[in-house]
């Protein structure tokens, strides 16, 4: 007979073959093996029993009730355990977890592809020029590829929409499902060649109605693929999830429900995302700052100002450290991580900024916002910005609330000022629901310029 051995509440062991389980009084454990003949304590009639076996040996279980709910040092929780416990606290369906894996599954890929760069020849460019007018990248033509057909195998998204793209792509009508997916595949693709950190962006949103319309590169839309277009402009305040991975010296996949921010680290033994930060907070303020300082002239005076005091020594005779990767993603995650203030603004060269609201700035700065952070264009909160197209761009200042609330102190639109730069010409408005963005555009800006003081009067910021 083969012995299992086990630790109950009373410290009494329990002996089970497959014909009997009986019950010994506490500690009373025989160890035998091959060679020894091992006598039990009396078992409490007086009589002492002497059993030989064969290659069975019993071990003493500890007994302290600490040791019962102890955690293993080895135990993990993988990404998609997590997602199917957050799923069963009703925080997401089964939809929005079988889209998340998809988009963790094509963060994998990438990661590989990031990887191997070099050696696949997937370095330098493309020769194409996406629909921002940069030149493509072979990695991001490949990445799109990727997360494209990651998020239509998943059967649980309508529309894509992403940086390589023209026009938002409707998912075939027998693969479609319930979810938006904004995303920039590869973020900061000018620095592969350098194997500097790069990352992929992505925000999900609910449709605000039912879109199974086609689009095609056309720019002529009909009203169908109208409706798409307005179901994918919605602001972050929208946003059900957002997230982005960072490829570095290790892969980390930061997501955020809308309870938190969490950070899982890819474990390359066992090919799983794995939970290692858990309720990220930002520090409220921090001394690093991370501008592109190449483009110092054509800023206007007031943000020349702020940089020129964050490298001012003052009374501390500590200034503000300058950290700049050239990538969002890379130089996020470090704001997130140690505090301070991220930045690229407008300037004379980018009258509307250069990142892209929509699928950059809206999901980082809703994932800032759940860690006690602050994502704002200079005067008013990204996630209150009504997106009119697909790739409009705006300012961004990201980072500790304290940081960036000191940014917007200091640039206060002037009365003088253009209200609004509107991301396309005026010739452009050919339509009624071109015009009716732009409206609530410009009344989206006079109502963040607008706030009430104690005394119960409006004042002009």
């Amino acid at each position: 007979m083969v012995a299992a051995v086990a630790a109950t509440a009373s410290s009494q062991l329990l002996v089970s073959s497959s014909r009997s389980l009986s019950r010994l009084s506490p500690f009373q454990v025989c160890v035998f093996d091959s060679k020894t003949l091992v006598s039990c304590p009396s078992n409490g009639n007086g009589s002492n029993n002497s059993i030989k076996r064969r290659h069975v040996r019993c071990m003493a279980v500890g007994t302290a009730p600490e040791a019962e709910t102890k955690k293993s040092g080895f135990e993990i929780q993988t990404l998609t355990g997590w997602l199917l416990k957050q799923e069963q606290a009703g925080t997401i369906d089964a939809e929005l977890t079988i889209v998340l894996s998809s988009i963790s599954m094509a963060c994998k890929q990438i990661a590989s592809l990031v990887q191997r760069a070099s050696i696949s020849n997937l370095t330098g460019v493309q020769g194409a020029v996406n629909v921002q007018g940069e030149d493509q990248k072979k990695l991001d033509v490949v990445s799109n590829e990727v997360f494209s057909n990651c998020l239509r195998s998943s059967g649980r998204t309508g529309i894509i929409a992403s940086e390589e793209e023209d026009v938002p792509v409707a998912v075939e009508e027998s693969y479609s499902g319930n979810y938006i997916v904004v995303f920039d595949p590869l973020d900061g693709s000018s620095n592969i060649d350098a194997a500097v950190s790069t990352g992929s962006i992505f925000g999900i949103y609910s449709p605000n109605d039912e879109c199974l319309a086609e689009i095609d590169d056309d720019s002529t839309l009909g009203s169908a693929e109208q409706r798409c277009v307005v179901n994918v402009c919605q602001p972050g305040s929208n946003l059900l999830a957002a997230g982005y991975c960072m490829y570095s010296s290790s892969i980390i996949f930061v997501l955020t429900l809308g309870n938190g921010v969490y950070a899982f680290t890819l474990d390359p033994m066992y090919g799983e995302f794995v939970l290692t930060q858990e309720k990220i907070q930002i520090p409220k303020a921090g001394k690093i700052y991370a501008f592109n300082e190449g483009n110092y002239q054509l800023w206007d005076d007031k943000l020349k100002k702020y940089i020129d005091d964050l490298k001012d020594p003052g009374p501390s005779g500590k200034p503000y450290s300058a950290r700049y990767i050239g990538s969002l993603v890379g130089d996020f995650h470090r704001t997130l991580l140690y505090g301070g203030i991220y930045g690229y603004p407008r300037d004379k060269k980018s009258k509307n900024g250069k990142l892209r609201l929509l699928y950059e700035c809206a999901p980082m700065s809703f994932i800032v916002e759940q860690a006690g952070g602050k994502g704002s264009d200079g005067h008013q909160r990204i996630l209150d910005i009504q997106p009119v197209e697909i790739h409009q761009r705006v300012p961004l200042y990201i980072g500790s609330q304290e940081e960036v609330e000191k940014l917007e102190n200091t640039s206060r639109r002037s009365l003088y000022e253009p209200l609004v730069f509107l991301p396309f010409p005026l010739a452009d408005l050919k339509d009624l629901s071109s015009i009716c963005c732009v409206f609530f555009l410009v009344f989206g800006k006079l109502s963040a310029m607008l706030n009430t003081s104690e005394g119960g009067k409006a004042k002009l910021l």
